[in-house]
């Protein structure tokens, strides 16, 4: 195996957490970035070289990365968090997620543009992959499939800003990786208060699939691509895709909470928003072979199920 120089940018998010330690207990020098000063003594007890950057500034990624001279940048940037976004806003992803948009979007284009300018060759960004297959034929997708791009909906400029990162990084020789729904230290704590207040309820069937990923494996399959200089889209989830009236019940139970209200469809639109009623009722899992396959992915959680288990017990 070959060390290198990683920048991960977004190195202090939820899953940069995981990820940084992972790639300095492999050998590799890690330079993480972080949007303030605040987290630069986490990111150097993580084993990284702290640096903090403003992803939406060109001229301050430009700085980040030629300082950092990495062979490989991970794109991890994105302002989901409460302190960076507010309560979250199932109905208004459009507000709920505008800094991150502008982050799969320009923010991508500043990390390529000094990629470009200091001769990195290799780019590894972040995707999406947990409910939004395209809503047609079977439950489960490929890379294969196309996303859905949930037109018409508050929700399209978020997909759209997706589509931009993936081609852009695509366009560069790059590696996506399609995480499913994040679960693992910090990352549902804001939907188990939901569900134990049962304020998560089913939504009309609750038939739609999603699939879910533990943040060490999201890291793990993150550390492989690096290291193979993979190409190409990858999902990235486990080994069960589910429907929403299976994996919600279970994710209750775990958190010793009365099983979710059921609400219908009708309502749930008003109160929560077309994003919430296509998940729950039309979502479309994805399938992991192709990371299995190609990247010699081995996953420690192979299944949310128990996953769920650990982390609630």
């Amino acid at each position: 195996m070959i060390i290198v120089r990683v920048l991960v940018a977004g190195g202090s998010g939820v899953l940069g957490r995981r990820l940084v330690p992972q790639l300095v207990a492999r050998g590799h020098q890690v330079t993480a970035t972080t949007t303030g000063a605040a987290k630069l003594g986490l990111l150097q007890r993580l084993g990284a070289q702290g640096v903090v950057m403003d992803g939406l500034d060109a001229a301050s990624v430009g700085e980040a990365v030629a300082q950092a001279r990495p062979d490989v940048i991970v794109h991890q940037m994105t302002a989901i968090s409460m302190a960076h976004a507010g309560k979250p806003d199932l109905k208004h992803p459009d507000r709920w997620f505008a800094k991150t948009n502008r982050l799969r979007t320009e923010g991508t284009d500043h990390l390529l543009a000094a990629a470009q300018a200091t001769g990195v060759q290799h780019v590894v960004a972040q995707g999406y992959a947990s409910w939004n297959g395209v809503r047609q034929g079977g439950w489960v997708k490929t890379e294969e499939d196309p996303l859905d791009l949930l037109e018409g909906t508050a929700a399209q400029a978020g997909m759209e800003a997706m589509r931009h990162a993936e081609e852009a990084v695509l366009a560069y020789g790059g590696a996506v990786l399609r995480y499913g729904a994040f679960y693992g230290p910090g990352a549902i704590d804001d939907q188990v208060v939901l569900v134990r207040k049962r304020q998560y309820p089913l939504v009309g069937s609750a038939a739609g699939y999603s699939s879910w990923i533990h943040l060490d494996d999201a890291a793990g399959a993150t550390v492989l691509a690096v290291e193979q200089k993979a190409a190409g889209v990858f999902n990235i989830v486990d080994d069960e895709p589910a429907p929403a009236n299976d994996w919600l019940p279970h994710l209750a139970e775990c958190a010793g909470a009365k099983p979710p209200r059921r609400v219908p469809v009708w309502l749930a639109r008003l109160l929560a928003g077309d994003q919430a009623v296509i998940m729950m009722t039309q979502g479309r899992g994805f399938s992991n072979a192709k990371a299995k396959r190609e990247l010699g992915w081995q996953l420690r959680h192979p299944s949310w199920r128990q996953g769920f288990k650990e982390e609630l017990a």
